[in-house]
């Protein structure tokens, strides 16, 4: 069984590594904390609607969800402050109140990748890794969004790669369906495993409504990526958070 905090970084066999997420329960069956990272193929691919879906889904299952951007940019003031839009999506679907600043420790103006809206401003990941022990110990799953694709750069230092191997976390792929996907998803999902984080699957995410061949595409990604496709997210032009989570296939997140 698959514990938070218990993951080393030794290679992972991802075919056969293929747990669902339904092995917080103990025999007990009283629910363990768990916490998922989600990435995507790139920036832009529904990675922040992904992770409402998903914060849904165990709340669906009676569970007390908190979520957390650890690193945002394009963020505007309000309220004396720093905020950005997902950020604040995901602290308003939480089941718990949490303070913005551990929810979103880093927020940058400048709407670029994070290495350079940070400016001169160092990233701590130590710094990220206390308000996820705060957020942790408040709910029973906690959902983190990544920045951008799994090697997006956050600073001089770190890649997106970098802050979920510190989270020591497992990982849940966003993939963006449309032309160009297939490559995009293989090598995403080569990088997660050279990184040897386990992958306990990932999230097929409708983005192009006249997309030809769509089902076929995501077929043929099934065969190629070998962790489970845990649902296929419909094309949606304003976020429905209750239709996207019903299309995730509950047999794989119970």
């Amino acid at each position: 069984m698959l514990e938070f905090g218990s993951m080393s970084h030794a290679v992972v066999d991802q075919a056969t590594y293929t747990p669902c997420l339904a092995e917080a329960c103990t025999e007990s069956g009283k629910f363990m904390k768990k916490a998922y990272f989600v990435t995507g193929t790139d920036t832009e691919v529904g990675k922040t609607w992904a992770t409402l879906a998903l914060m849904r889904h165990f709340q669906n299952q009676q569970m007390t969800v908190a979520g957390m951007k650890p690193v945002a940019a394009g963020c505007e003031m309000l309220d004396g402050e720093l905020k950005n839009e997902d950020a604040l999506l995901i602290q308003q679907h939480s089941s718990v109140r949490l303070a913005y600043q551990d929810l979103n420790p880093y927020a940058f103006e400048l709407p670029v990748s994070p290495h350079l809206a940070c400016a001169r401003q160092k990233l701590d990941l130590s710094h990220i890794l206390e308000c996820f022990s705060k957020i942790q110990q408040q709910a029973e799953v906690v959902i983190v969004e990544g920045a951008g694709g799994w090697l997006a750069p956050l600073s001089e230092q770190y890649d997106i790669a970098d802050l979920a191997k510190a989270m020591d976390i497992p990982v849940v792929l966003v993939v963006a369906i449309k032309l160009g996907c297939i490559n995009h998803a293989r090598l995403s999902f080569e990088a997660i495993q050279s990184a040897a984080v386990p992958c306990v699957g990932w999230l097929a995410m409708c983005v192009d409504p006249e997309m030809q061949m769509q089902k076929e595409n995501i077929q043929t990604l099934e065969k190629k990526i070998k962790a489970p496709l845990l649902g296929v997210l419909p094309y949606q032009d304003e976020m429905r958070v209750d239709d996207l989570e019903k299309n995730i296939i509950r047999e794989k997140l119970i």
